[in-house]
């Protein structure tokens, strides 16, 4: 059997080279190599082209590799959570490339399988589409992708035996197990080291043949970042629980359905076992919980994709961030839930990017929208100027073209009926009058008597 070198945190970096493309597992904070991190960060490697779907946060994990300066381009879907990363690109003092969640963890799934590039749906249409061969597959465009591969990767596991095999824990998989196939070095920093034999096949989520060095390190609450616990004490107002619970009105029973943040994340704590509905989060579970209510944080519960502490309900279970993703392009979620910046007339979607603001991520949003059987966006109608929200063409950067089904809004609820934009219901609190003065896209009426 196949014996892995177990080396200590300063001989694994010292691995990595000066200008060589590095794949950084974990979502957030969690099954984040952040010692591996931390060690780089002593060293001072330099001109590092970092691949991750976020860059830490501030000071943490790849946080810290950029406050030194040793980052030259960043890789990543989601670099919004570290306000360093988001001023460091604006200011161009990194170079950056912005890939939707899913696309990236399939753009690294395919450079370990040996595979040159992909088709996508996602992101047709869009800002980032620009200046990528598209072509139209089974009558829709999608977009070419190049694989990813990388000099070294830095992988969090929570288990290897000797050998080399992997297990991870929870939804700490996200990215790591695509990342362990991707690169030409794999150093994998890990809770515990046992013997061949100890983990058994069955529980073995990367087999060893990926797997040159193992490193121990023992995982913190401080190596957690900002889900490192959760407050049971949220509030919202009652206008967003009245979205969320017209929202929840239109879950059936067996639904697998996702939730994105903000809005939709109330929706989730109003759905009880007796609903049947089945929550998918895209950085890895199926069958979320609802918050855990010891206080406790990740390294007792997994995350959703908030980043947030949740509980597992009987008959959940754990997958990579490619699986999740797989999972959504495939048609195989049967609601999203999602917020919104703009919606127009024609059912397009903006919620990703306000040209001038302090934003640089898009997340999942992009899969979900383009992906999910059926998409429910929550929003308010109205910035806090008073401008319009249901539009008749966005003018903020597109995230998905002809997605929406439903808009739910503090006012109004409409539905695209036949390609038309459709108000089918008034919301507590608001009048008709008010719904037509402060809609600026054009609908056709169908209220209930």
């Amino acid at each position: 059997m196949k014996i892995v070198p177990i080396i200590s945190l300063q001989e694994a970096a010292a691995l990595v080279k000066d200008g060589d493309v590095l794949l950084q597992g974990g979502f957030g904070m969690t099954g984040n190599p952040v010692h591996l991190m931390h060690a780089l960060a002593e060293i001072g490697t330099k001109n590092l082209t970092f691949v991750g779907n976020n860059a830490g946060e501030v000071g943490i994990g790849g946080g810290r590799l950029l406050r030194n300066g040793q980052i030259k381009k960043m890789i990543g879907s989601f670099f919004t959570s570290n306000p360093e990363a988001v001023k460091a690109a604006q200011e161009g003092l990194v170079e950056y490339e912005l890939l939707p969640q899913g696309t990236l963890a399939e753009a690294i799934r395919a450079g370990g399988a040996g595979i040159g590039g992909f088709f996508t749906p996602t992101s047709a249409g869009t800002p980032l589409a620009e200046g990528r061969e598209t072509k139209f597959l089974d009558g829709q465009e999608q977009v070419f992708i190049p694989s990813i591969k990388g000099d070294v990767a830095f992988v969090r596991a929570w288990k290897a035996d000797t050998a080399g095999n992997l297990q991870y824990r929870m939804t700490e998989q996200n990215f790591n197990r695509a990342m362990a196939t991707a690169a030409k070095l794999v150093i994998v920093e890990v809770e515990q080291i046992v013997n061949v034999g100890e983990i058994a096949p069955e529980h073995i989520h990367t087999p060893g043949v990926y797997v040159d060095y193992l490193v121990q390190a023992t995982l913190t609450v401080e190596d957690l970042g900002i889900s490192a616990s959760v407050s049971s004490g949220r509030k919202a107002s009652e206008s967003r629980m009245n979205m969320a619970k017209r929202a929840l009105k239109e879950l059936k029973k067996g639904d697998v359905v996702n939730l994105g943040i903000g809005i939709p994340t109330l929706v989730a704590d109003l759905i009880s076992d007796k609903d049947g509905i089945i929550l998918h989060t895209e950085n890895g579970m199926l069958g979320v919980g609802p918050a855990p209510t010891d206080g406790g944080g990740a390294l007792h519960y997994p995350v959703n994709a908030g980043k947030i502490p949740v509980t597992a309900l009987a008959g959940s279970s754990y997958f990579d961030s490619a699986d999740s993703f797989a999972m959504i392009r495939g048609k195989h979620i049967d609601v999203a839930v999602m917020g919104g910046l703009e919606v127009d007339e024609q059912a397009n979607l903006a919620n990703w990017a306000v040209p001038g603001q302090a934003l640089l991520g898009v997340g999942g949003a992009m899969d979900l929208a383009s992906g999910a059987k059926r998409l429910i966006i929550t929003m308010s109608h109205t910035e806090k100027d008073g401008a319009p929200k249901v539009v008749p063409t966005c003018e903020l950067p597109i995230t998905s073209k002809k997605c929406v089904d439903m808009i739910i809004t503090d006012k109004a609820v409409f539905e695209f009926i036949g390609g038309q934009l459709t108000l089918i219901e008034i919301m507590p609190g608001a009048t008709l009058e008010e719904v037509r003065a402060q809609t600026s896209a054009k609908f056709v009426e169908k209220l209930s008597e």
